[in-house]
């Protein structure tokens, strides 16, 4: 049995591992930190749990998270790079859901973060999250900065046109517009997601940069293996989960007679959380509403040049806690579906 610790559990990220975890069947959350919070009995604080976990929170001091297997970070960034030392020396793996692993580069890091990196030298190790792309890395690695929510739609939705170098699409002119519900501003207090802003509304925002913007360039480039460029603009929509992602690229002439679908179909065939529609579909975020699996549709308007790629997934799942589960699985040799294997609810 896996023996798993949670630091920062009262957030949504957070409840949503505990969801997770509570059904898989070679794990046990044995620690759930939370300072505010300690003693209090997490299905307490989420009656959802109720008879699924029977853990209450603890403070770090008290939660003994050394003597763990694996410590999920669901917390602020910038929590993970001051503990994740002493539990990686103590032989924890170490999974952050947060961005503190994710960009290989400090500086940019505190460009978009505001914050000094405190443990640059572990950057190097840090495996970033995304299955699809970094499996067998993930297999071998101790240290996991998870991909993000957006990233991960954006990135899964151009993999197949930019892997291995080719040279299919234009690269410098690619345009990410993506909509999000209001769970991915985290369970915090803050005006612009209260039910009477956020609701019977929809607005972009961060359209002059958004801190995602060079996770989502550093990831496509590595795929690509040459710099990729692109517009990111995200958009705050009113539903509680879900991620919608709108990609336009343009098709290189010499690319012109390539069968998209059927390459996207080639690609994603045995990927188990990555679904392929028919040409033409429209998929919605409902049809992915907590689960692990994204679900990509393509259309080339009139035959033409323009290439569009709609990608869903629930952000809470397969952009944040299902996607860090499935990275648990392959970390210590479980299925990888393992816990993760839910229909998505309708309606």
């Amino acid at each position: 049995m896996i023996k798993v610790g949670i630091v920062g559990g009262t957030g949504y990220t957070g409840v949503e591992l505990l969801r997770l975890l509570a059904g898989h069947p070679a794990a046990h959350v044995t620690a759930v930190t939370s300072r505010k919070e300690a003693g209090m009995p997490v299905a307490e604080m989420f009656p959802s749990l109720r008879g699924r976990v029977d853990v209450a929170f603890s403070t770090p001091e008290e939660a003994k998270l050394t003597e763990c297997d694996v410590v999920f970070f669901a917390t602020p960034h910038g929590v993970a790079m001051a503990q994740a030392r002493e539990l990686l020396e103590a032989g924890v793996k170490v999974i952050d859901l947060a961005a503190d692993f994710r960009l290989k580069d400090p500086a940019v890091f505190q460009q978009w973060y505001a914050m000094e990196h405190s443990c640059t030298d572990l950057l190097a190790e840090a495996v970033y999250g995304l299955p699809e792309v970094n499996r067998e890395a993930i297999k071998k690695a101790r240290l996991i900065g998870m991909a993000g929510c957006y990233p991960t739609s954006v990135q899964l939705g151009l993999l197949p046109l930019l892997e291995g170098g080719k040279q299919l699409i234009d690269v410098d002119t690619l345009i990410a517009d993506c909509k999000s519900g209001v769970s991915g501003a985290g369970r915090k207090a803050e005006v612009g997601t209260l039910l009477a802003e956020a609701g019977d509304n929809f607005k972009a925002y961060a359209v002059k940069g958004h801190r995602h913007s060079p996770e989502i360039m550093q990831g496509l480039s590595a795929i690509h293996g040459a710099p990729v460029k692109l517009t990111f603009v995200p958009h705050l929509t009113p539903m509680i989960r879900g991620i919608h992602s709108t990609i336009y690229a343009r098709i290189r002439p010499e690319a012109s007679t390539t069968d998209f679908q059927a390459l996207f179909e080639q690609r994603f065939a045995a990927e188990p959380f990555v679904d392929v529609l028919p040409a033409g579909s429209h998929p919605e975020t409902r049809s992915v509403r907590g689960s692990n699996t994204a679900r990509i549709a393509l259309h080339r308007p009139g035959n033409g040049d323009l290439l569009i790629v709609l990608v869903v997934e629930d952000n809470l799942v397969k952009g944040a806690s299902g996607q860090a589960v499935q990275v648990m699985n392959l970390m210590f040799g479980q299925p990888e579906n393992a816990g993760l294997d839910i229909v998505p609810l309708l309606p």
